[in-house]
């Protein structure tokens, strides 16, 4: 691969908790663990959930055209906290601008 576009973002994407009892055993399919932490620029993360990144892309988006993670229900500018779309994992969403 050839990335030939230095990106101004970079994301931290947590796993936080996972429903009901924290273990991923007979509830998450992808086996995500408290504490699994995934980095990425543009692409989905290597062994991040494929399903819950159709919540995450359009977040990132919504940074990478100037948006606010608080006007979408964050805590910050740059931080958000949001549920798989089974509703088993929480993650939190970081966000970091990358130096130009």
């Amino acid at each position: 691969m050839k990335k030939w576009l230095k990106e101004d973002y970079s994301f931290k994407i947590t796993v936080l908790s996972i429903q009901p009892n924290n273990e991923p055993e007979n509830h998450c399919r992808n086996g995500h663990e408290v504490g699994d932490e995934f980095i990425c620029e543009y692409g989905c993360p290597n062994g991040f959930c494929s399903k819950s990144m159709l919540k995450l892309f359009p977040l990132m988006e919504a940074v990478r055209s100037g948006g606010d993670l608080s006007k979408l229900g964050g805590s910050d500018k740059y931080i958000m906290e949001f549920d798989c779309p089974d509703g088993v994992v929480r993650f939190k969403l970081e966000v970091f601008e990358n130096a130009k």
